[in-house]
């Protein structure tokens, strides 16, 4: 659906349900974007084993809009940002 692959501005909730995770994150993965998820559920570990499945870069668990770019807050991300190098000298 139209509503579950782009960006809808308002007060929308779209739901689609599942049978079981695999399900789940096989929909969440269906989306071009892969930015951010979000995960509601009683069970942390349900939510965990989902948040591990679903290809976003970030993913909130029973709470939305923490704010901020989810790859940008990650150790990957430092990686843009840096060069290694090795600079090896003999003496003497």
């Amino acid at each position: 659906m139209r509503v579950a692959q782009e960006e809808i501005f308002g007060p929308v909730l779209a739901i689609t349900d599942f049978d079981d995770l695999d399900e789940a994150a096989s929909i969440a993965n269906r989306s071009q974007y892969g930015l951010v998820a979000g995960v509601w559920t009683r069970d942390i570990n349900k939510a965990l084993a989902l948040a591990s499945g679903i290809k976003a870069g970030q993913i909130y668990v029973n709470t939305y809009g923490a704010g901020g770019y989810g790859r940008e807050k990650s150790l990957e991300a430092l990686a843009s940002y840096v060069q290694i190098k090795n600079v090896c000298v003999k003496f003497g």
